[in-house]
C-alpha cells in the first residue's frame, strides 16, 4: 500500500560532535520542538553535497564559534521521534574531535535554538539528555579514545 509523501515524514541526516577536552564533553541545552531543554551535542543537519566532516565544523563554528581539528567518525544511529508535536525520523552521524586551540571558549551563537554551552565531565553527565545521546550512554559508549 503506497502512502502519501506528504503523509509520511521522510528521514533526515544530523551529524552531531563529541568534542572532547579532558575528560570533558560540550553540551548545550535546546531550544526545540524535539527534544526542547535536553543537553545535546552541538551538530545539525547535512546539507547537500557536504561531507559529515565539513556539516560537524560548519555547524560546531555556526552554534558556538569554536574551530576543531581534524574529525574521527564513530557511530551511526536511527533515531525515530514519535512522541513530539511533529513526528520525525533522525539518521545520526556522530564524530569526535578536539579543539584546534584548547583555549577556546564556546559561545551561544544561537540563542534561539540553545539556551548556552558548557563542558560537562562524561562520568557526571547533566540531565535530561537529548534521546539518541542518552541511548549511547545508557548502552555504555564512551567517545573518548582508548590510551
Amino acid at each position: 500500500m503506497e502512502q502519501n509523501a506528504a503523509e509520511t515524514p521522510s528521514p533526515r541526516v544530523a551529524v552531531v560532535l563529541f568534542l572532547l577536552k579532558d575528560k570533558c564533553v560540550l553540551l548545550g541545552r535546546r531550544r526545540s520542538s524535539v527534544g526542547n531543554s535536553t543537553f545535546a551535542l552541538p551538530g545539525g543537519h547535512l546539507e547537500f553535497g557536504e561531507s559529515f566532516e565539513e556539516c560537524a565544523a560548519r555547524e560546531l563554528k555556526e552554534e558556538t564559534g569554536m574551530e576543531i581539528n581534524k574529525t574521527e567518525l564513530l557511530t551511526v544511529t536511527n533515531n525515530v521521534f514519535l512522541e513530539e508535536p511533529k513526528p520525525c525520523h533522525y539518521v545520526t552521524v556522530f564524530l569526535r574531535a578536539t579543539l584546534a586551540d584548547p583555549e577556546q571558549m564556546p559561545q551561544n551563537l544561537e540563542p534561539e535554538k540553545c539556551y548556552g554551552w558548557d563542558w560537562y565531565d562524561w562520568d557526571n553527565l547533566p540531565n535530561p539528555l537529548f534521546l539518541p545521546l542518552d541511548k549511547m550512554v545508557k548502552s555504555g559508549f564512551n567517545p573518548f579514545p582508548i590510551d
